[in-house]
């Protein structure tokens, strides 16, 4: 290579926490003025783009090798996309909603037609919005209940701060009301002359809840709600009857709703239930009930916390008036909810499958949707309607793509709408999946899910891509991804670890992954790994480790942990420099999460117990795997400076002549560049990367 490997300034930082002194040497490339940069990416310091640029350089060419690689990744990345794609329509009322893609575009477009067929509407073309932009992704929208108003917002930056304007469906023009800097989408009244949103403060935390009359200027909106507390979150929605605006808020293991009549828009809110550690819940409604979702009564002490459904009186809704009729049931937890007039639906997992229930509010009798897969995905799709008697949902496994039913509760007809194309071909039967469960080091068994082609051999040989999260509750669904046929494809065997921190074994399964607990998710990983080695799915050091955000934070610790598994290493926007950032209450993500990580300002035994694990506080002199780093510029959840100190500091300790690389994308945020051509060269890159040094570079 011509150009060497960049080498970041040292700048001593010390602090003192809890007696504990610590230097940080790397801090400056953290932006005094990062608020600033996250509204105006100009305006970050010349040193810190100096020196983000210089890698970007040196990854550059370090990749150039892989240029033809990574356009033939792409062509056929594309190629399995139907280019003129388009949802299901969804009805509601005398229209049908649905979005959909025209050949070559970007992005997409949100249209209707009438109900029963007819001349098709664009209300929004996010290409025409796109226009003139170097970063453009197209958020929620909503349309008023009298369908002549449609809500919709933007983000031109990548930071998530969202423009949120209301189109006029009639003339298809936009109207004078706008708001800026909110949390994305708007939430309508009853008759359409008020819009509810959520707007972020400086510090990008969504803390005030607003309502707009229409046809009024923004700066005289109404706070309806001001959430004072730092460390919760606020959202706004509504119950699937549309008889109530529900303000949701919340943080990792507390959450409060209060709830508006849609029909009295100018009403107080009323709270539900006052806030109470670690109990959360979540509100539907029908014909007069709250149907509530919540931990409540396992929180404390009992033997699970895998969630029940409770019923309370619209006028009283407190705890003290909470009846179960969804009693919760050890290893059953139930993800989500919706009530229709007739009959609630909900979304559970059993021994790591999900399925969909119908509970029928008349006779109290149930009814299941599940699947014979041994790993699959299943996802519930609300439409507009209450009054229905058909639900919707989504299934996939990872040898079959995506397809969309329409499931009739009264008759139990399930119709087949959407099947997922795939224009290049795909013949499920050429692929294998399974699960296996890994044995973790105290006993607990790890779900791994497993695909390959069937020609591969299972002899120790294969390289693998394993992937990992482990935080937040999320579960990793075992679905269908048309970007990893290009690994299976070449020989990889692709495994997804279904560890600790998420809930994919009930919510103990995430209460084992966090907090004091953390370890128990990078252990996890760690096993899943000698366990596909021992079974011969792979060998040692030919595994590529792959995870984002959270899951990034995994990489950098199974780095430090056991390097000597992995061939590569891959973090995608990683969250690497977790005390630090638990120590900055400035941050946007900070005081909500300390209820995740704990809080190292307030604790001096969270403080020591994530200064154990952190991957930037724990890199040491000794041999790393490959090493890949991808970051955002304007990321508010992951900021950029973490992956650039991450490979800093790697780069002054590690020994070994393995390639370290960091990008930063300049012009986007957490989730990368929008457009979904542009989200494919990403890919297309990170795959780049693994196939290189697997020597799978064809």
């Amino acid at each position: 290579m011509s150009i060497k490997a960049p080498i970041a300034a040292k700048k001593s930082a010390i602090s003192n926490h809890h007696g504990i002194e610590r230097d940080d040497p790397y801090s400056w490339l953290r932006a005094d003025n990062w608020q600033e940069v996250m509204r105006e990416p100009d305006k970050l310091p010349q040193d810190i783009r100096d020196y983000l640029e210089a890698e970007n350089a040196y990854t550059t060419e370090a990749m150039g090798d892989t240029a033809k690689l990574q356009d033939k990744l792409f062509e056929e990345m594309k190629g399995r996309i139907k280019e003129d794609d388009s949802s299901v329509p969804t009805p509601d009322g005398p229209y049908a909603y649905a979005s959909k893609y025209v050949t070559g575009a970007q992005h997409p477009m949100l249209v209707r037609t009438p109900r029963d067929g007819g001349n098709e509407a664009i209300l929004i073309d996010g290409n025409k919005e796109a226009e003139g932009k170097v970063f453009f992704r197209l958020a929620g929208a909503s349309h008023s209940h009298d369908h002549k108003f449609l809500a919709w917002a933007y983000d031109d930056k990548g930071s998530e701060f969202f423009t949120l304007g209301v189109r006029d469906l009639e003339t298809g023009k936009d109207l004078a009301d706008t708001m800026t800097e909110t949390g994305g989408g708007g939430v309508w009244s009853a008759d359409g002359k008020y819009l509810f949103y959520v707007r972020v403060d400086e510090n990008h935390r969504p803390s005030k809840l607003f309502r707009h009359e229409m046809g009024t200027d923004s700066k005289d909106d109404v706070l309806v709600y001001e959430e004072m507390d730092a460390g919760f979150f606020m959202g706004v929605g509504t119950t699937q009857s549309d008889k109530f605006i529900v303000i949701d808020i919340h943080d990792h293991e507390t959450s409060e709703c209060w709830l508006i009549p849609s029909d009295k828009p100018t009403a107080k809110p009323v709270i539900v239930a006052p806030r109470e550690t670690s109990v959360e819940y979540s509100v539907e409604e029908a014909n007069g009930q709250l149907f509530i979702l919540t931990n409540a009564d396992n929180a404390k002490g009992s033997k699970t916390e895998d969630f029940k459904i409770v019923t309370a009186p619209v006028e009283n809704p407190g705890r003290e008036n909470w009846r179960d009729v969804i009693p919760h049931h050890a290893g059953n937890l139930i993800i989500a909810h919706t009530c229709y007039r007739k009959f609630m639906v909900r979304l559970e997992r059993v021994e790591g499958l999900p399925r969909i229930v119908i509970y029928d509010y008349g006779d109290k009798s149930e009814s299941e949707i599940s699947f014979d897969e041994e790993a699959y995905s299943l996802g519930l799709m609300d439409g507009y309607e209450f009054d229905t008697d058909s639900i919707r949902f989504s299934y996939s496994s990872m040898t079959t793509p995506s397809q969309v039913y329409d499931y009739n509760v009264k008759t139990s007809e399930r119709v087949l709408r959407k099947e997922q194309e795939i224009p290049s071909g795909h013949d499920a039967s050429d692929y294998i999946t399974r699960r296996i469960m890994a044995p973790a080091d105290d006993g607990e068994l790890v779900p791994v899910s497993l695909m390959y082609h069937k020609d591969t051999p299972i002899d120790g040989t294969a390289p693998l891509w394993l992937y990992g999260y482990g935080s937040y509750g999320i579960a990793m669904p075992s679905g269908f991804s048309t970007g990893r046929l290009s690994l299976v494809d070449r020989g990889f065997v692709y495994a997804i670890a279904h560890i600790r921190g998420g809930k994919e074994k009930g919510f103990a399964w995430y209460a084992k992954g966090r907090r004091e607990f953390k370890k128990n998710t990078f252990e996890d990983f760690v096993a899943a790994a000698e366990f596909l080695i021992k079974e011969n799915y792979t060998a040692k050091g030919n595994i590529i480790a792959n995870g984002g955000s959270a899951g990034g934070m995994l990489m950098g610790a199974v780095a430090n942990m056991a390097p000597e598994l992995f061939n590569a290493i891959i973090g995608e926007v990683p969250f690497v420099d977790v005390l630090t950032t638990m120590l900055d209450d400035t941050l946007p993500l900070t005081p909500p999460e300390w209820p995740e990580w704990g809080n190292p300002i307030a604790s001096e035994a969270d403080y020591k117990y994530i200064a154990s694990y952190s991957p930037i506080d724990n890199v040491t002199t000794k041999n790393y795997p490959h090493i890949l780093a991808v970051g955002g510029l304007t990321d508010p959840r992951v900021t950029y400076w973490e992956p650039a100190k991450w490979v800093a500091t790697l780069r002054e300790k590690k020994i070994d002549n393995n390639l370290l690389l960091l990008k930063t994308i300049m012009d986007a945020g957490h989730a990368g560049m929008p457009g979904r051509f542009e989200q494919l060269k990403e890919t297309a890159f990170v795959f780049a990367f693994g196939l290189k040094v697997a020597g799978k570079d064809v």
